[in-house]
Parts: C-alpha cells; sequence; structure tokens
C-alpha cells in the first residue's frame, strides 16, 4: 500500500502541493483528477522519488521512498514528458529497462510490439506522440513491477488504443495485482477503469472517495409526479440537484438505494426510475456541497 502523509512541495513563492495525505490500496486503480496546474505531475514525482517533499512524507508497505533503490524498483513511472535516449531504438531501451528490472517480461514486449505494430529497430525519435506513449506503456507493463504510475498516459492515444491499454492494466490487475495510478485533467478517461477517484485543485485534495460508495450513496431519479404534487414536497428525500423539462422531472438525490425507492413509491408517482450516474455527474453534486464548482475546475 502506498501512504501520503502531510505531502507538501514548494517551488519558490508557489505552492504546487498542499499537505496532501492519502492511502492507494493494493490492487487497485487510483484515479487523480485535476486541471492542468492542480499538481498532480508534482504529487506523482515525490511518489516516484523523483522530487523530494518539504514536508510529509511518501511509504511504500512502510518504507521511505526518495533515495531507496529498492523500493523504487516496485513501480515504473511513465511521465507525461517523455524521455528517450537519442537515436534509441525500442530494442536498446528495452534492454536498458531490463537492466533496472530484473523481472522485465522481454519475449512479452516483444509480442506486445508486434500487437501495436510498432518496429522494435525504428529510431524512437521517428514515432508520433502517440506510438511514444504506447511504448511506454508496454516498457511498464513489462517491467513486472508492483505499481505504476501514469501521468497523462492517454493523452494522445486514439479511443481504440486507450481501450487496448485500459485492456492491460485490467489483464495484469487480475494476473499479478497491478496497481495503476493514473493523473489525468479528464474526467471521463478515467470512469470504465478506476475504483478510487481524488480530486486535486490548487494542490490540495477536495474529494477522494472509493467510485463504488459516491455510487451506491448517490442517485438521479427521473420522474413524473401526480398533480399537485412537487418535488419539494418531497421532505423526506436528501435532494442535491432538481431539473425540469416540463412534467418530467430529474432529481439527483442522497442516500441508500433501498430508502430511495421506498420514499418515492410513498409518494405514488405517475412514472419513476432510477437511473445511473456518470463519474462526471458524481463528482459535480459531491463538489457542489462542498462548494466548489467542478464545471468550472475540470471542464
Amino acid at each position: 500500500m502506498i501512504e501520503t502523509s502531510g505531502l507538501t512541495k514548494r517551488f519558490d513563492d508557489i505552492l504546487a502541493v498542499d499537505h496532501i495525505s492519502a492511502k492507494i490500496r493494493d490492487g487497485s486503480v487510483f484515479g487523480l483528477i485535476g486541471t492542468n496546474g492542480a499538481g498532480k505531475s508534482t504529487f506523482l514525482r515525490m511518489v516516484s522519488g523523483i522530487l523530494k517533499p518539504d514536508e510529509g512524507e511518501v511509504l511504500i508497505d512502510g518504507e521511505n521512498v526518495y533515495e531507496n533503490p529498492a523500493v523504487k524498483s516496485r513501480f515504473f513511472y511513465i511521465s507525461d514528458d517523455q524521455y528517450f535516449f537519442a537515436n534509441g531504438t525500442p530494442l536498446e531501451l528495452m534492454k536498458f529497462y531490463k537492466s533496472i528490472y530484473p523481472a522485465f517480461d522481454e519475449p512479452r514486449f516483444f509480442h506486445l510490439l508486434q500487437s501495436f505494430d510498432l518496429d522494435k529497430k525504428r529510431k524512437i525519435s521517428t514515432f508520433s506522440k502517440g506510438m511514444k506513449k504506447q511504448l511506454s506503456i508496454l516498457y511498464g507493463i513489462c517491467a513486472g513491477t508492483d505499481y505504476i504510475f501514469c501521468d497523462e498516459t492517454f493523452d494522445g492515444l486514439d479511443p481504440v488504443m486507450r481501450q487496448a491499454v485500459k485492456s492491460l492494466f485490467a489483464s495484469d490487475m487480475a494476473e499479478r495485482n497491478l496497481t495503476p495510478i493514473i493523473a489525468s485533467h479528464n474526467l471521463r478517461e478515467l470512469e470504465d477503469i478506476c475504483d478510487h477517484v481524488g480530486l486535486l485543485h490548487k494542490g490540495g485534495i477536495l474529494l477522494s472517495k472509493d467510485l463504488d460508495d459516491m455510487k451506491l450513496n448517490i442517485h438521479k431519479i427521473q420522474c413524473v409526479l401526480k398533480p399537485g404534487i412537487k418535488v419539494e414536497d418531497l421532505t423526506e428525500l436528501d435532494i442535491l440537484k432538481t431539473e425540469y423539462r416540463g412534467s418530467l422531472a430529474t432529481i439527483t438525490v442522497r442516500g441508500a438505494r433501498e430508502n430511495v425507492e421506498r420514499q418515492m413509491a410513498a409518494c405514488e408517482p405517475l412514472f419513476f426510475e432510477l437511473i445511473p450516474l456518470s463519474l462526471e455527474e458524481i463528482f459535480i453534486s459531491e463538489t457542489e456541497v462542498a462548494g466548489y464548482d467542478i464545471k468550472k475546475l475540470i471542464f
């Protein structure tokens, strides 16, 4: 498990990361969401031991990460600003990573190179941005580490490649308990893969929750109430938001599903159904309650 406690980093008078405390469970997908400049990359660089925190610490299974080669061998970091050796080829860079990660799976790497149609002898400098991202992900997957840190990893990948990468993550999570930590500015990229999401803003975490907990506790109801009854009359419901389209009301409520269904049935509506919320809708509801407009923060 990865734990950060009071993690803080300043660059001169800029507070990039502000006392972040978080726990990342093994075998889960942790999504770190935030606008550009929110502190995502700085946070990942401290978690990976590249930057030393000004305050706080990062622990992996109780061991400090910074200047600890043994702990660093347990994760692979994919930076948003990628670097490759001048005139290097995928084959040459694989040999370098294999010298660092003894469990590097060479046969699988060559198989994936072929599957992704990447030439092992072509100079990486001639690859497109998307091809370079694919290559970095293949190195990370084949390194055999417990954790993989991804900074804007899906940026530059087409929809087909995004799904392919997500499938690779899912496969390794199932087979060897891989734990991906993915930073992104786009909620929609992470909706179908993350178990836990943290919302980062101005260096601090506004919200950090398991998606299952949020989905179980927030619901969207579409209903047509009896004449004379208004949504405001449903006082037993914890209503977060209401929208109308003619007689059809769309209500976002907080509470256990069974209680919501029972309370809706008690008012005998002409029609009602519970429909799933998207990750975007869940976060909008949660952050509006906390006094923030996530649409201004992220979208």
